[in-house]
């Protein structure tokens, strides 16, 4: 690589730890984003800190995910799983034991900050201006967008979160944003600057999501093999709609009975937050819809044995209001599973329409229930897709994206120098 690479940088991920379990509580795309940028520099010889607030007393300074990537738990607040709503009330405590890490060292020791999540790009701004060097963060999710497109029943993102998000984007030396609808957001939504704004797909670890054996992933699962299986993976939260899976699947045995006899629904996931507003909602729904012999819930699966549900299923369901991009449906599809994802956010950049998978505009049950049975009711059409959906997920790489984000770093280093002795 040409560009100059920075010795260590400072990564920031308040409320979530990349060493949670995807699927439950506030982890998912984001922590697996952190992880593997985090090691594929650390393989380049760039050290990744990783600050994340502590969330049990019996947690250790430190662990390492591999020589380089290190992360450190910050004690801000009491000893729990507490809601992103609560966390700003922390961001004092957390900035102050993110500056004490840095201040145990020579002065100079981080060359960038890489904030991840607005809550993160708080503390970022602070750790900017005191240590001297750029700023770079990712938004992930952004609350315009998100509360622009709320399921029913959904509570809007708050307004502090807005206006955080407004005053990180102003200060921020670059903006990641993964897809360029995420950019052109950024852009319209809150005024960002252009030349600061950059575009960087995340990537898929195709060493472990590839194609494989389904009738043994099958039996792994207690699944017949003849059955037919429709998934989903991820949080279990009204903003991923696996209602939607439920009862487009209910609407299908209601079309063809028959099919009562072959179709199973596996969700593997749990509640978001602290799981407490809702711990039981898809069950019930699952029961009101009279499919509940049907339904199979599976808790939150990560390496070989999230590998081994993908493999199983006929098709990957996201069904999301709203997604920065959408890993599930890459990794779904890396393993050789078509997708049926809303046509929302970065969702039409992981799914290669009509190719590895379809789009459904909106959530009409009807629009669901035609698109799931057009590819799992037909054999051949979704053994097309399944071998095109995995040459589609070879196109995105944690390489190509590290790769991708030292040169970010670089130029907000260079441009962040210049700034500063054009204001010294």
């Amino acid at each position: 690589m040409s560009e100059r690479l920075p010795r260590r940088v400072a990564v920031l991920s308040v409320h979530t730890s990349p060493t949670e379990q995807p699927g439950t509580g506030d982890a998912g795309g984001m922590n697996v984003y952190v992880a593997q940028t985090a090691i594929r520099m650390a393989r380049r010889g760039v050290e990744a800190e990783i600050f994340t607030r502590a969330t049990s007393s019996d947690q250790p300074p430190t662990v390492e995910l591999e020589p380089g990537a290190t992360v450190r738990f910050v004690a801000a607040g009491p000893f729990e799983g507490l809601g992103k709503d609560d966390l700003p009330s922390q961001l004092c405590a957390f900035t102050a034991g993110v500056l004490r890490a840095e201040a145990r060292h020579d002065p100079g020791w981080y060359d960038v900050v890489h904030s991840h999540y607005w809550l993160s790009g708080q503390v970022g701004w602070l750790a900017r201006d005191r240590w001297g060097v750029p700023l770079v963060h990712s938004a992930h999710t952004l609350a315009k967008v998100k509360n622009a497109a709320l399921a029913v029943g959904d509570t809007p993102e708050p307004r502090v979160r807005v206006i955080g998000e407004d005053q990180v984007v102003a200060e921020a030396d670059r903006l990641v944003a993964n897809t360029e609808i995420e950019s052109k957001q950024l852009l319209d939504l809150y005024d960002a600057d252009p030349r600061r704004t950059v575009t960087i797909p995340p990537g898929v670890d195709t060493d472990r999501f590839r194609p494989g054996d389904r009738a043994a992933a099958r039996a792994a699962l207690d699944l017949p093999d003849g059955a037919v299986v429709l998934a989903f993976v991820g949080r279990i939260q009204r903003l991923k709609a696996p209602d939607v899976l439920l009862r487009a699947a209910a609407e299908l045995v209601a079309r063809v009975p028959s099919l009562r006899a072959h179709l199973v629904v596996l969700v593997a996931g749990g509640p978001s937050g602290s799981g407490l507003a809702e711990p039981t909602s898809l069950h019930e729904l699952a029961a009101e819809l009279g499919i509940t012999d049907l339904v199979r819930f599976l808790p939150p699966r990560g390496g070989d044995e999230l590998v081994t549900v993908y493999r199983a299923a006929d098709v990957v369901a996201v069904p999301s209001h709203n997604e920065s991009f959408g890993l599930v449906a890459l990794e779904a599809q890396a393993c050789g599973t078509p997708v049926v994802a809303t046509r929302v956010g970065g969702l039409p950049v992981a799914v290669a329409e009509g190719r590895s998978g379809l789009l459904v505009s909106g959530h009409d049950i009807s629009d669901w229930a035609d698109a799931l049975g057009e590819l799992a009711l037909d054999p051949d059409r979704r053994e097309r897709m399944a071998r095109a959906a995995a040459g589609h997920a070879l196109q995105f790489s944690w390489d190509r994206t590290t790769d991708a984000l030292l040169g970010a770093y670089d130029e907000a280093r260079t441009e962040f120098a210049v700034r500063r002795r054009g204001d010294a």
